[in-house]
């Protein structure tokens, strides 16, 4: 069950927007903005709409395989301050991946490349990432926000300035498809290396 509104966001590539929006990926994989690592990325919200960005990503992050996608992603940037919302986000499993190998059983499930993966997982000096196991929904409309300052800058969550309804958001995947996603990466993660 969703929650009937929210003001929660959580910035992501808009290319792995894309890849989340079709049913492609149905995790993140997150580090931290460099204003988090000090105390580091926590997941504090369990719904949030996905806030997509275009600062950082590049396609050398990227599979070879989405380059071009990667491409039209960049060229359908949409103007300076203007911020397009229509995917919505819920949490089903949280984990704190401290084992780089441990990562490669991941390979397919998203759109990183393994450079990416591995860059994140050591950034600072401070080995680990959260892998976020997220189901996806899909707002019947774009709803179009003005860019402020308070969501600048390399943060991980913005709070947006009002809650946004969910009305009408429909999940990306069906219930089988997600459970059968959910019950894969989780095969994947099973062991070692791992932190709830």
């Amino acid at each position: 069950m969703i929650a009937p509104r929210t003001n929660a966001a959580l910035k992501e590539w808009a290319v792995v927007c894309r890849a989340l929006a079709d049913g492609r990926q149905t995790l993140l994989i997150r580090k931290g903005g460099i204003d988090e690592i000090k105390a580091g990325f926590q997941v504090i919200r369990r719904d949030f709409w996905l806030f997509p960005t275009y600062a950082h990503q590049k396609a050398a992050d990227l599979v070879p395989a989405v380059h071009a996608e990667f491409r039209e992603v960049q060229a359908a940037q949409p103007p300076a301050g203007a911020i397009a919302l229509q995917l919505l986000a819920t949490v089903e499993d949280v984990g704190k991946v401290m084992d780089l190998e441990r990562l490669r059983s991941l390979e397919g499930c998203h759109i990183l490349s393994w450079d990416c993966v591995a860059s994140q997982f050591h950034y600072r000096n401070k080995p680990g990432v959260h892998v976020i196991t997220v189901r996806v929904y899909r707002r019947p409309a774009v709803i179009t926000v003005q860019n402020t300052p308070a969501y600048d800058g390399c943060i991980s969550w913005v709070d947006l300035d009002k809650a946004l309804a969910t009305e009408g958001c429909t999940p990306v995947l069906s219930d089988a498809e997600y459970g059968a996603r959910v019950a894969d990466i989780r095969a994947r993660l099973a062991g070692a290396g791992i932190i709830a």
